[in-house]
């Protein structure tokens, strides 16, 4: 798939956003390793710690549905570009360093990078000689 349809993906999300304390809404596509699209949207709550961001209600959809390898994931927002935060970085590194983050003001001015770049040092443990997450984690090794 490419770049801008996954985008358009993540855009056509924001309106299911729950935003309501930021006015700041967030659509996610994740691609997997098999060509299947997973979305997410953020979801504030009024206890600020408990907001759940649109890049991981999509990887938390696909890891139920059984998936585990990603080639990239799409972020929009309602206020242009807009990159992983941290705790979304680290979430996805655990199953795919190497996928791609794709971004942009708007379908026309997109952006990406892969995501071992966005977090090099990303933490990843090791069960018993080998590196938790899915297949592609384990060809990364352990950082």
């Amino acid at each position: 798939m490419e770049d801008r349809k996954l985008y358009e993906t993540a855009q056509g999300m924001l309106d299911n956003a729950y935003a309501p304390y930021s006015g700041f809404s967030v659509g996610a596509a994740l691609l997997t390793a098999d060509g299947i699209v997973f979305t997410g949207v953020n979801i504030e709550n009024g206890a600020y710690g408990e907001v759940i961001c649109a890049e991981r209600t999509a990887a938390a959809t696909a890891v139920a549905a059984g998936y585990r390898e990603f080639k990239a994931i799409a972020v929009a927002s309602s206020k242009g570009e807009a990159w992983p935060c941290g705790i979304c970085r680290q979430f996805l590194y655990e199953f795919s360093p190497a996928m791609r983050v794709i971004t942009g003001a708007d379908a026309d001015h997109l952006e990406s990078a892969v995501l071992s770049d966005l977090l090099p040092h990303g933490f990843r443990l090791e069960i018993d000689g080998q590196t938790a997450g899915g297949p592609e984690a384990e060809k990364e090794g352990a950082r």
